[in-house]
């Protein structure tokens, strides 16, 4: 159901038949069958409904008529509204928020993942206890009138505050632990590259070709949710880090940003950023610039980014704007020039031959030489192991005190 209130500037511009068609597949990913889609446009929204005493009428007749369960709504209800439209319909109703919630908590693998998801359905539970046991009586105004169901409320209240505080503890756990790992993995520095982008424009499946990760990837939105983190190699052979991150979509949750931050922190500590765009969409402008806008609101906007432009199988190339890196990441082309232009953005650290000499016993930076470098001759002695190898200026700095010679 999608309810649009008429505005002189809409960012994305949808017609109400694409709004809803991203609700169906909003709707497809949760698992739910779509019987039906209405729309209606009003001057302003109804306080009570949202759509009107006259168009609750009409949905009531279709919702019997088509034995309907659900009723899904392209718009954010206020308790009150949703309230009123159950009781009216007689039918679960949902509205935006809640069944991207609702996809979120199904796809959520990770113990951080799970924790920020409960933490935002409780969030967005908490306005919306009120009234749901209208059978229960009510506080009276003095000693002895206190009903059963408001005890009921306050209880509940108490409880989900109680969860929410030990999510957040929780939460912020696991973001120590992340600072931990991340630490670890600046002690060699290498760059980070981010993958973001609307969800659905091919951000897993273009990963799983650069890494060989095996990451989820189908035609659902939100199928990967929770950041995986692999190296790659590029031309210059400099190894980075890549990771993949949750997709983005209009009028996403504020309750989902808040308790994804610890999760979209990759981002905002990565070098680079692949900003993957869906090019055979219609609305890839509005889409892109609606990515940006979260960048901004997470603190990553300053960040430098290439744009890739995906799906070029289904675009006519003669129309790509400059500096726009074309990419099939189903069919697997155009990557030589995505490389290059990640090795081109990427923070100067050129590679080059160094001769090193290490210990026996420091097996450790041998093992930075091979996991970071390209190892082109190895020889052992009884003190010392010498070691001709290409690597990135930053690995040289690490392991100066063992360089005899730099810059064959």
């Amino acid at each position: 159901m999608s309810a649009k209130r008429p505005t002189e500037s809409d960012t994305f511009d949808y017609t109400p038949e694409e709004s809803l068609e991203e609700l169906r597949v909003l709707a497809r990913s949760a698992g739910a069958r779509v019987i039906d889609a209405v729309s209606q446009s009003r001057i302003a929204p109804d306080s009570a409904t949202l759509i009107g005493a006259g168009k609750l009428e009409e949905l009531c007749a279709q919702v019997k008529a088509q034995n309907a369960d659900v009723v899904l709504f392209d718009e954010d209800l206020s308790p009150t509204q949703q309230r009123n439209l159950e009781r009216a319909l007689q039918v679960k109703v949902v509205d935006r928020t809640q069944l991207i919630l609702d996809i979120f908590a199904s796809r959520a693998r990770t113990r951080e993942g799970q924790l920020q998801v409960e933490l935002a359905q409780l969030q967005y539970m908490l306005p919306r206890l009120a009234g749901r046991g209208i059978s229960m009586t009510r506080q009276g105004g003095g000693i002895g009138t206190r009903g059963p169901g408001e005890t009921q409320l306050e209880s509940d209240r108490r409880r989900i505050n109680k969860r929410v505080a030990r999510l957040k503890e929780d939460i912020e756990n696991v973001r120590g632990s992340r600072k931990v790992q991340r630490r670890l993995r600046q002690a060699v520095p290498l760059a980070t590259v981010a993958l973001v982008g609307y969800t659905n424009a091919g951000k897993s499946t273009l990963f799983n070709r650069l890494t060989g990760a095996g990451v989820l990837a189908d035609a659902k939105m939100f199928a990967t949710l929770d950041p995986t983190v692999r190296a790659i190699t590029l031309p210059s052979n400099r190894r980075v880090l890549m990771s993949d991150t949750v997709g983005f979509i209009r009028s996403l949750p504020t309750t989902l940003v808040n308790a994804f931050r610890a999760t979209l922190e990759e981002v905002v500590e990565a070098s680079v950023l692949l900003h993957v765009i869906d090019a055979s969409s219609h609305h890839a402008a509005q889409q892109t610039a609606h990515v940006r806008s979260v960048l901004e609101e997470i603190g990553a906007d300053a960040t430098r980014q290439v744009l890739v432009w995906n799906k070029m199988d289904q675009i006519d190339l003669s129309e790509l704007p400059a500096g726009v890196v074309p990419v099939s990441a189903l069919k697997g082309t155009g990557f030589d020039g995505l490389l290059a232009a990640i090795d081109r953005a990427l923070p100067n650290d050129p590679v080059s031959l160094a001769h090193f000499r290490l210990p026996v016993a420091d097996g450790a930076s041998l093992h930075v030489l091979h996991q970071y470098g390209k190892v082109l001759n190895q020889e052992f002695g009884e003190e010392f192991c010498e070691v001709k190898a290409e690597v990135p200026e930053s690995i040289q700095k690490r392991l100066a005190q063992f360089v005899i010679e730099a810059g064959d």
